[in-house]
């Protein structure tokens, strides 16, 4: 095993962990994203401090 193919090994699976990481927090993003929507159509309000849309009750 010569020194380069240990180096661009390395870089190899760093870069895989770095694009893995990117797409997981994206995908968990939209996740979170998708739960708060649902969160809203049920009537939960993110914070206390909202205002209620017209003809709405608090």
């Amino acid at each position: 095993m010569s020194h380069a193919f240990y180096i661009g090994l390395s870089y190899g699976i760093t870069g895989l962990i770095v694009v893995a990481l990117i797409l997981w927090v994206i995908l968990d993003g939209r996740a979170r994203n998708r739960e708060l929507k649902e969160l809203e159509a049920s009537g939960i309000r993110r914070r206390a401090s909202a205002k209620p849309k017209a003809g709405e009750t608090a």
